[in-house]
């Protein structure tokens, strides 16, 4: 299964989303947040009852006026 994660640098942290299922996780880098996310992950499934489907989000960038 492929799925997408964002990774993001948060204060001391790096926090991995996964965009197409709502779990996230973190690490002290970037290779421990995505190998934390993928246990998480692995988690999520093993409880999950539901058929899934990952569809691919459309990941796209924006202004905003502050």
């Amino acid at each position: 299964m492929e799925l997408t994660a964002a990774i993001t640098h948060e204060g001391e942290f790096f926090v991995a989303r996964c965009l197409e299922v709502d779990v996230t996780s973190q690490g002290d880098s970037m290779d421990d947040a995505l190998a934390n996310l993928k246990e998480a992950l692995g988690l999520y499934f093993e409880d999950e009852n539901e058929p899934f489907d990952p569809s691919h989000p459309i990941v796209t960038t924006f202004q905003l006026s502050a």
